[in-house]
């Protein structure tokens, strides 16, 4: 298997590269389980944090990342659902398609989280941003909510992402085309 080796805060690792398509291959990065990676990477991202009072990420490879920084921050923070849960009494959601995923996903907030966010300032966390679809997904449901993001931070950027003056993020992610 073809692998792309990167060092993030110092530690290196070697990502397998997976197919999308017949003319573009990604390096896939998982955080889960690494917990190494993910104290170090929740350090850096707060230590170029804006002032926040809540954490927000999309389900599912953000919530490491998310929970770590909420933790080291002291802050809450929510979790955007892949869909709804029972204990949603009043649920409102967004479509979203990223480009490691196959179809159109949705994403969820229930009334409650959305009243703890109205008029909070938040950041948007995830793992990797590529097109940023997922991320304009969770910034609507922001939105929606009356919250006011003050920061999009992860711990890659791949592609056009990288160049986006609104992201913060600790290193660059290449696209690998064929």
């Amino acid at each position: 298997m073809n692998t792309y080796e990167i060092t993030i805060c110092g530690l290196t690792r070697h990502l397998p590269l997976c197919e999308v398509n017949e003319h573009l291959d990604i390096a896939g990065f998982v955080i889960f389980g690494d917990v190494e990676m993910t104290v170090k990477c929740a350090e850096e991202l707060l230590k170029k944090a804006p002032e926040f009072d809540y954490i927000i990420t999309a389900e599912a490879k953000g919530i490491p990342l998310g929970f770590e920084m909420a933790r080291q921050a002291g802050k809450p923070y929510i979790v955007a659902r892949k869909a709804t849960k029972l204990y949603m009494l009043e649920p409102f959601g967004v479509e979203v398609k990223s480009i490691t995923t196959e179809r159109v996903q949705h994403l969820y907030l229930d009334k409650s989280e959305a009243d703890q966010l109205k008029g909070k300032r938040v950041i948007v966390v995830d793992d990797v941003i590529s097109t940023g679809e997922s991320l304009k997904a969770v910034e609507t449901l922001c939105e929606e909510a009356g919250a006011n993001v003050v920061g999009r931070m992860a711990i890659l950027a791949e592609g056009d992402a990288a160049k986006r003056d609104d992201l913060i993020f600790l290193e660059e992610l290449p696209l690998f085309f064929k």
